[in-house]
């Protein structure tokens, strides 16, 4: 018969129930013997035993073995045992790590590490009376300052953090310090920033997270306040982020007084975080397990900002320790270094139900201050913008968040960049936080100015907020309801007296319309038929001086020109600009490179990119004119360049070579940069163009690819095309990408459906030789080839709508359409550059003729607006021509002379009031 258990001894210490309970599981299963027990839990009848004697409480590994072997819930005496580790150590859940939390004053007695870092900081306190503390994120410079170095000066210490009204904290702090009454200090503070000086006499004064000043504090005199009381006289010591280093250099007091006064907190050493590991645990009784000990120097040495989450994680592995150590597998268990803080963020989270889980990101998105331009920070605020509620107990017990005095905050912001749930919830609607953080300070002011109707929103800014809270789901506290409620309300009183005023104004408006109509109406006729009259007088004569300025060019060019630009300037008829085409423009020289420009791309941002005989591609920015820089090369091809395209967003540039390669480069940045390349033939690569996304590229293998993904480098072959088109020289689609045109190396012009797969479907071959062709934002085409270029009716293929535009003997090498499609740019073999406008109806006119290159023009290209012109030629330079607005009349006028006379206006523009179209000299 097997022996009974010992009676537990008197007592109802948390360790006696403990036992207690473990003895009636047992009755519960059946009451089986110890060697049963062993048999199903593999350990000892006499471990099982002292298990439940009451004597010491048992490891969590035999507590766990005998609860399965007693068919138990393992979870909830997992819980037990920890309970009860607890009240054994007498430590009643006081863990000797601070997890996320600052070290304070009162945690000097565990802070370790810093001895050195904290010495350097008591010396200079001696010596200067204004030191900056500077550091990453998650360094510690917040438990230097207060386990460091306020737990170990002699001086009596004032400390604070900026926040929103910087004013305010400093007046709060004094009269604490000096027993004083808020308001009478803050007036004195606000009357003179140097009566801190005389005010803190004596006291180390420590300004904490000293960046809120920049994040939180909206008002530019609180700032320059602040800054010239701290910076006055009193001794003082100032915690910052080392991001925010570029904000305090903005304010010239700041920058003198910390001169010879920084102090750079950095990673730890190997031996300071060995320190700040074990000697918290040794304090506390405890050890730290060999094999956890370095798997925690393995991760976090030389890592500056990882002691909030070297905290969090040690904490959770205390309370995971079996018994007095603490081990890898608690560690492990706990989520380690990177995950520890998600771990039990995510956990917290996840226990809520959808309302509360729903609240908990409101409370959460509260606590963050957005960069602008820096890293998000955290944002301490008071308990009247968030609620006491059971999920912000939750969120405080976690230790996510921390309650100070009347205010809430993040624990650290460590939690900002260690859980993706958080950054996932700021990321969504970043713009929609700054409102929203923009509209509390506003609810506040107003408050605290007894709710003045000057401080509400008016016009645009309450638009803004209103627009906003139409799509956000984020629930609005009281002040801020009441306070968008009274600006709707002043806003709708304004808007009111408008419209009475208004109605009183369309009233007396109506009486007066009704007593002018008659009046008015005789005289509209009267005008309408003059206007009428003058236009048509005015086109006749202006027809009549355009002949008569053909007739006179040769002998009198001055007054052909002057007659020109009045007949332009009267009537506005095209054919007066033929008189101007010849006009003296003078291109200004961008680059001579020595090598053929082959190819050329105008960015949106006026950045030209220029490929060359020798394969190399140059960068010239037109935004430095005049006085450009040196050109940047940005690759360099094996063989000539062939070909250059830019996607539809202006973002992306591509070359094209002999040596079968592309080369990618992002124009987006303001300086352009090569990102990718990749061997798009086997030979060289013959033409290339966009179509929407998707690269297209013909090669002397006579196959047609076409890629996507080209924009960020990260290509992918997406159509093959061997049999669709004969060798090609030249390609190129129509805005929508519906349609391509597709020139031959045998010269014929094919016009392409392209279907939504890239399937390509050939429509017409049009009746004319080319080279290079081009669609306008119409879909209408130009094509160059031979002597001749000519425009085609896109809605008629192989119609001509404008008529050839002559080459005038010489070979048209290029042909372009203008932004608007209303001109057309020409590149001739004689080195010329013509520009002709596009009527509705009718023959091209030419407008302008540009000479200045030494051989052919071998490329062009035009500004949006079509006055500004970019050539490269077969003598390898890039040329930028000036034609538009003012300045043509300006040349024009300047080859005028003698400038025409009244007599001279009266013979050709009788009846019409004197205006020369060049000013007198």
């Amino acid at each position: 018969m097997p022996r009974r258990e010992r009676p537990l001894d008197a007592g109802e210490s948390e360790l006696l129930q403990f036992a207690a309970d473990l003895r009636r599981l047992r009755e519960l299963a059946g009451s089986p013997t110890y060697r049963e027990l062993s048999r199903r839990a593999h350990y000892s009848a006499a471990a099982l035993s002292e298990a439940a004697g009451g004597r010491k409480l048992p490891s969590l590994a035999v507590t766990l073995a005998y609860v399965q072997a007693c068919e138990g819930d393992s979870a909830e005496w997992e819980a037990r045992w920890r309970n009860a580790l607890q009240h054994d150590m007498g430590l009643d859940g006081q863990s000797p790590y601070v997890g996320l939390k600052p070290f304070q004053a009162a945690d000097a007695h565990r802070f370790f590490g810093r001895d050195r870092l904290t010495s350097e900081l008591l010396d200079l306190v001696t010596e200067r009376r204004f030191i900056g503390v500077f550091g990453a994120s998650g360094v510690g410079k917040s438990s230097v300052l207060r386990a460091g170095l306020i737990a170990r000066t002699d001086l009596p210490v004032m400390l604070f953090t900026p926040g929103a009204d910087p004013l305010d904290e400093v007046a709060m702090q004094l009269a604490t310090v000096r027993d004083e009454s808020v308001k009478a200090l803050r007036a004195e503070l606000e009357d003179d920033p140097a009566n801190l000086k005389r005010l803190a006499d004596g006291l180390l004064v420590v300004v904490d997270q000293f960046e809120e000043l920049f994040t939180l504090c909206r008002d530019n005199r609180q700032r320059e306040w602040l800054i010239t009381a701290l910076t006055s006289g009193p001794h003082v010591v100032i915690g910052v982020r080392a991001d925010f280093y570029g904000h305090c250099a903005r304010y010239p007091r700041l920058v003198d007084a910390l001169r010879g006064g920084q102090v750079m907190v950095g990673a730890m050493s190997a031996d300071e975080l060995r320190q700040a590991v074990t000697e918290p645990a040794h304090h506390a009784g405890a050890k730290v397990e060999a094999a956890l000990l370095a798997r925690l120097m393995s991760d976090a040495v030389g890592q500056a900002s990882v002691l909030p989450l070297l905290s969090h994680a040690l904490a959770e592995t205390w309370v995971r320790r079996d018994g007095m150590t603490l081990t890898l597998a608690g560690y492990e268990q706990a989520g380690g270094l990177e995950h520890a803080v998600t771990q039990t963020a995510h956990d917290v989270y996840t226990s809520l139900g959808t309302a509360q889980r729903k609240e908990a990101r409101e409370i959460l998105l509260r606590l963050i201050a957005v960069g602008d331009g820096t890293d998000d920070t955290k944002r301490k605020v008071r308990l009247g913008e968030v609620s006491a509620s059971e999920v912000l107990d939750k969120l405080v017990a976690a230790r996510l968040l921390t309650l100070d005095g009347d205010g809430v905050e993040l624990a650290h912001e460590a939690l900002i960049r260690s859980w993706p749930l958080l950054r996932e919830w700021i990321g969504q609607d970043r713009d929609g936080l700054r409102v929203h953080r923009r509209l509390t300070d506003a609810a506040d002011a107003w408050e605290s100015l007894g709710r003045d109707p000057g401080a509400l929103y008016r016009g645009v800014r309450l638009e803004v907020a209103l627009e906003w809270r139409a799509h956000s789901h984020t629930a609005l506290n009281e002040r801020e309801r009441a306070f968008l409620a009274a600006s709707e309300a002043a806003e709708e009183e304004v808007r009111t007296a408008v419209r009475k005023r208004t109605r009183r104004g369309r009233y007396l408006i109506a009486v007066l319309v009704v007593l002018l109509a008659v009046a008015l109406t005789s005289t509209v006729v009267a005008l309408n038929a003059q206007r009428s009259a003058n236009e048509e007088r005015n086109n006749a004569l202006a027809l009549k001086a355009v002949g008569e300025a053909a007739a006179l060019r040769t002998t009198n060019p001055a007054l052909a020109i002057q007659l020109s630009l009045a007949a332009y300037q009267l009537a506005g008829v095209p054919d007066a600009l033929r008189g101007l085409r010849y006009d003296a423009f003078t291109g200004q020289q961008l680059r001579q490179s020595g090598s053929e420009v082959t190819a050329m791309v105008l960015t949106p941002v006026q950045q030209l990119l220029s490929g060359h005989r020798d394969g190399t591609v140059l960068f010239t920015d037109l935004r430095d004119q005049p006085g450009p820089r040196e050109p940047v090369r940005m690759t360099k091809h094996e063989g000539a360049v062939v070909a250059m395209a830019i996607s539809a967003d202006g973002r992306t540039v591509v070359t094209a070579g002999e040596d079968g390669y592309v080369h990618i480069i992002d124009v987006s940045l303001g300086r352009p940069s090569e990102i990718g390349t990749f061997q798009a033939h086997a030979g060289p690569v013959t033409a290339m163009a966009f179509r929407r996304d998707t690269l297209v590229t013909a090669g002397q293998d006579s196959l047609v690819k076409m890629w996507d993904g080209v924009r960020n480098a990260s290509q992918k072959l997406v159509r093959t095309h061997a049999d669709v088109l004969p060798k090609l020289r030249h390609v190129a689609f129509s805005d929508d990408g519906n349609r391509m045109v597709a020139v031959t190396v045998g010269g014929d012009a094919i016009v392409l459906d392209v279907g939504g797969g890239g399937e390509l479907y050939p429509r017409a071959t049009l009746p004319q030789a080319a080279t290079t062709a081009s669609f306008n934002q119409h879909g209408d085409i130009v094509t160059a080839g031979g002597q001749v270029a000519t425009v085609w009716d896109q809605t008629r293929l192989g119609q001509r709508k404008n008529g050839d535009i002559p080459g005038e003997g010489g070979q048209i090498t290029a042909a372009i359409y203008s932004h608007d499609g209303k001109t057309v740019a020409t590149a001739n073999e004689d080195g010329t550059t013509r520009l002709w406008s596009l009527p509705a109806s009718g023959a091209p006119i030419e407008t302008v003729r540009l000479s200045g290159h030494a051989g052919a023009v071998t490329t062009v290209a035009l500004m949006p607006d079509s006055d500004t012109v970019v050539t490269g030629g077969a003598d390898g330079t890039l040329r930028l021509w000036e034609i538009g607005g003012r300045d043509r009349y300006d040349r024009a006028c300047e080859r005028a002379v003698p400038r025409m006379t009244e007599e001279d206006w009266n013979r050709y523009f009788p009846g019409v009031e004197f205006k020369p179209p060049c000013p007198s000299q």
